[in-house]
Order: structure tokens, then C-alpha cells, then sequence
């Protein structure tokens, strides 16, 4: 078998000009978990172009049921490796929830989420966002429109319930950090109490992505954050409107990461290298002459085998645009980011941040110095390992060398405060003076006793 794919890769050299040279791969035939969401298309793509068996790899994709279905499979070895949330790698090191030292080659993409209300709370917010002069409402919009409204129900004996999809997702920390922008508390975590609700104006509890939709039509929550196909999904059925997508949130910040066990790094290296070597293959394309191959990833990704929504629903936002209200269309040209900006990079400052909100509210018990916020982040983001594979794709010509950060040392310049929709700036090497300038959030020393906060 290995004989004919390096035939039929020779073959394709003399095409293109260009092959991949396979590596001696330690374990040839992979499974690899994902959710049915927009920003799996890396591995998507990467099956359904041939990247994988460019580099000798026979792959099968799985669609997982929720995300701790997913990492228990990645941790028990029933999946080899797996479209994950950022924040699971890192709780999983740090042994916030299931333990086990996980570890990311590369960052599968930038933006892609939104938060979405019903409609009846959009109508109760309309009267609290500004207009510009053609009567539209101003974007991106602030928290502080939803306040009035959490009041009112609050008044009513009513809980505000919104919906974020995992205690450790970016969707989770989004959705609290836009909230806290506005000035509403969305409460904090002890180890006592790991709901996520102690003191508490908005309450979020996790509803799986897919189901998102349903369970806002069903009133049980007014709201929620979770990354598309499922906000635009609920714009196309009539029953909600996404309010700010994590673009305007932050700009071009950090979402899934593909992650493996050390375990399997240490134990499959050139396995690790050809995957990686196929997933910037993929990303590479899905951004490639300005996203022109992104019509054929919506249909792709549209199949039941992989998110399974309808096609016009994927390209509302995967194309270059976003439909807030009905009819409201607006060019978010990056809402979808695979491999401009080094989007690829796992940077260590992305695992950073990811800590500090986890240390913000509660996750992360208890004060933490700075040196131990690099210390977890280089032990579970791997620029090593992908700059490696990277090189590899240079030297054969699949990959143009500017395109790498080679000098990188691992932290992304600060992001400016015009980048973040609180107007704080966020500097990974300075973790605890970013947390000690969040208005709302733990800070110092302080720590979650019961309902309060202490120190």
C-alpha cells in the first residue's frame, strides 16, 4: 500500500511540481473526533482534499456527541486526536475537571462565534442601542443594552438564563466578558460550587451547539454564545438575533485547537509532524485567493457526515458576511479566519489568556504568578512541533516561507485596546496586570468563599 501512495505521490509531483515527502510514520490509521460546528472545516478539508493521504495517513472523521464525549475519547484513546476548545487542553493539564496532560500543535482558527438573543429580548434592547444616521443599529453592540432588560426580569422574579456550550470554552469566557463589559456580573466559580452562577446577574448553564436553537425557541434560555453554523441557524428559522459577533468582540482572537495526548506525541512524532503537515495544508486552502475556495468548503462542510446544516446557512457567515436582524447583512470579510494572521500559530500568549479567564472567575481558585501562566501554556501549546512541520512544507514547496513567524517567541505583540470591545488591552506576558485591570473578575489574592469574595 505504502509502495502505491508514494507512486501516486510522485505522480502528482510531476504534475504540480510539488509533493509531499512522507514521512516513516509510527501509526498510519487515525481517528479524529470534532463537533458539528463551521471551524472543524480544517479536518474536513483536509480529508476530503487528499492532505491526509498526501502524507500517507488513512483518517476517519467521527462526529462527537459533546465535547466531554470528545475529550474523554481523546484521553482513553478511542480518538487519536480531535477539533477541541481551547480552554480543554489547558484545564485538562491543570486538572480543572478531567485530568490529563493534552497538548495542541495548532491553533485550528481565529473568530467564528457570536451571541445570539431571542427575539422578544431583542425588541426589550432595540430601545437602548444607538442608530446611525440611516436608522440601523450601531455595532458592535454593548452589554450595557442588555442591562435594563436583565433588571426587568430580575424585577419580575424571572432568572435571566443564557446558554454557553462548555465551563471551559471560548464561548463561555466570551459570553462573560461581553457581559461584564456592560457591567453584568455572570457570576463566579468555587471549588465548592462549579456552576458558574455565585453572585450572579445573567445565569449561564451549557446546552451542546446543535441543540442551541431549540432550546431558545423553547424559552428555556434567552440567550447564548456558540460559533456558527447555530447563530445564523437561528436568524434562517425566525426565532433570535445575534447581537456582536467575537470579532467585534476581540478582534481576530483565538478559537479551537486540534489537540492529542503527550502521550501520543511523544510515542508517534513523524505521525504528529504529518498531521500537523496536513492541517496547515487545509487551512492554507480554506484561506487561499481571498477565501475563493470557501463556496466548495459550505458545500463540504453542509453533508451530514460533518455539520450537516443547510448550505445557505454555513456561507451567511463563512463567506464573508454575517446577518444580524433579518435582512441586516453586513461584510465581516474575517468572521471565518483559518491561516491569515498566523492564525495557524499556537501561540503561547492565546493559552495565557485563556488562563487568566479562567482565573478571573473562579476556575482557577487561586492566585497564580506570572511565571506559572507560561510555564502551563508551554506545556501544552506546541509552536515546536508546527513550526517543524512547516518547514517541512516549505522545503518541499507546498508552503511559502514568509508566511511562518520562524523568530516568533512564542507571544503575540499586546493587542491594543482598539482591538478589544472594553477598550482594555490584553498582554500575554503580563497576565496578573491584565486581570488587575478588568473591572469586573477576581484580582490579587482574592479568592471565592461560599457567595463572596474575600481578600
Amino acid at each position: 500500500m505504502k509502495n502505491l501512495l508514494l507512486g501516486l505521490a510522485a505522480t502528482t509531483a510531476l504534475a504540480t511540481g510539488a509533493w509531499a515527502e512522507m514521512l516513516d510514520l509510527e501509526k498510519d490509521e487515525l481517528t479524529f473526533g470534532f463537533i458539528k460546528l463551521t471551524d472543524m472545516a480544517p479536518l474536513a478539508v483536509a480529508y476530503e482534499q487528499g492532505f491526509f493521504d498526501d502524507e500517507g495517513l488513512f483518517v476517519t472523521l467521527e462526529a462527537q456527541a459533546n465535547w466531554k464525549v470528545l475529550l474523554d475519547g481523546v484521553i482513553d484513546g478511542t480518538l487519536d486526536g480531535a477539533h477541541m476548545l481551547a480552554g480543554q487542553p489547558l484545564a485538562a493539564t491543570i486538572g480543572f475537571g478531567t485530568e490529563a496532560h493534552i497538548i495542541t500543535p495548532f491553533s485550528m482558527d481565529l473568530n467564528g462565534n457570536g451571541i445570539t438573543v431571542s427575539n422578544e429580548v431583542w425588541e426589550e434592547m432595540k430601545p437602548n442601542i444607538p442608530v446611525d444616521a440611516d436608522g440601523k443599529v450601531q455595532h458592535p453592540i454593548s452589554a450595557s443594552a442588555l442591562a435594563p432588560v436583565v433588571e426587568k426580569y430580575k424585577s419580575e422574579g424571572k432568572p435571566f438564563n443564557m446558554g454557553m456550550v462548555f465551563p471551559v470554552s471560548t464561548h463561555n469566557y466570551e459570553l462573560r466578558y461581553w457581559l461584564a463589559a456592560g457591567g453584568l456580573h455572570p457570576g463566579y466559580y468555587s471549588p465548592e460550587n462549579i456552576t458558574g452562577q455565585i453572585g450572579a446577574d445573567v445565569f449561564l448553564s451549557v446546552t451542546p451547539p446543535p441543540q442551541m436553537p431549540a432550546t431558545l425557541e423553547a424559552g428555556t434560555i434567552y440567550g447564548y454564545c456558540v460559533g456558527e453554523p447555530w447563530n445564523q441557524q437561528a436568524v434562517a428559522k425566525g426565532i433570535g438575533v445575534p447581537v456582536i459577533t467575537d470579532y467585534e468582540l476581540w478582534k481576530n482572537n483565538p478559537e479551537k485547537v486540534f489537540g492529542i495526548t503527550a502521550e501520543f506525541a511523544e510515542e508517534y512524532p513523524n505521525t504528529t509532524l504529518a498531521v500537523t503537515k496536513a492541517l496547515i495544508r487545509a487551512a492554507m486552502w480554506l484561506d487561499e485567493n481571498d477565501n475563493a475556495n470557501r463556496e466548495e468548503a459550505v458545500e463540504i462542510l453542509s453533508r451530514p457526515d460533518y455539520v450537516g446544516a443547510d448550505q445557505e446557512v454555513i456561507a451567511a457567515s463563512m463567506t464573508g458576511t454575517f446577518e444580524y436582524e433579518p435582512g441586516d447583512v453586513r461584510e465581516v470579510p474575517d468572521f471565518n479566519v483559518f491561516f491569515r494572521y498566523n492564525a495557524t500559530y499556537p501561540f503561547y500568549s492565546d493559552a495565557v489568556w485563556y488562563l487568566t479567564q479562567m482565573r478571573r472567575w473562579g476556575q482557577i481558585s487561586e492566585a497564580k504568578p506570572d511565571s506559572w501562566y507560561d510555564e502551563v501554556a508551554k506545556s501544552v501549546y506546541k509552536p515546536e512541533i508546527y513550526l517543524e512541520a512547516a518547514r517541512l512544507l516549505v522545503d518541499e514547496g507546498l508552503a511559502n516561507e514568509a508566511d511562518f513567524p520562524w523568530d516568533s517567541d512564542g507571544y503575540k505583540a499586546p493587542t491594543p485596546s482598539a482591538d478589544i470591545i472594553d477598550g482594555i488591552a490584553y498582554d500575554g506576558k503580563a497576565p496578573n496586570a491584565y486581570l488587575d485591570s478588568l473591572p469586573i473578575g477576581l484580582k490579587g489574592d482574592q479568592t471565592v468563599v461560599g457567595t463572596e469574595v474575600k481578600g
